[in-house]
């Protein structure tokens, strides 16, 4: 997605087939478990698959284009690397515009091999950015516990 890019929940858009929708939205899920690169993306996208609208479509099919032009792109997994465990946390303060909630992420390594990751909504509203920081980080850190 692009940078600042914003989904709305689309009231007055056209509605699009919801079978279509979810099957595309599925093929995404699929392929996020080679392709870290997307789950923000697909994940934030598919939180409109109960009333899909065009325009929601439309940030499904921007997706596509991203893949088809970096196909090179994925996750390798090489023999023979280091077993020292590495882990990345990050927030977006009030990132949903509807909930104004935060999105966090996290993402472990161990060696070279990328073994866990998630992106996901917090579950409770923060009232500044280190504090959006403090929840993603607890949550990594659960993770890794």
């Amino acid at each position: 997605m692009a940078l600042g890019t914003k989904i709305r929940a689309n009231l007055s858009g056209e509605v699009v087939d919801l079978r279509t929708y979810r099957g595309i939205i599925g093929s995404l899920m699929y392929l996020t478990t080679s392709r870290p690169d997307i789950i923000f993306s697909t994940c934030f996208c598919a939180r409109y698959q109960a009333k899909p609208k065009d325009s929601h479509l439309s940030a499904v099919k921007r997706v596509f284009r991203y893949l088809k032009g970096i196909t090179y792109l994925g996750l390798w997994y090489p023999k023979d690397t280091g077993f020292e465990l590495t882990t990345y946390s990050d927030a977006d303060h009030a990132g949903c515009m509807l909930e104004r909630k935060s999105t966090s992420g996290h993402i472990q390594f161990l060696g070279d091999k990328l073994v866990s990751w998630a992106s996901k909504k917090q579950l409770c509203v923060s009232t500044s950015i280190a504090e959006a920081e403090y929840v993603a980080t607890a949550n990594c850190c659960s993770q890794v516990l």
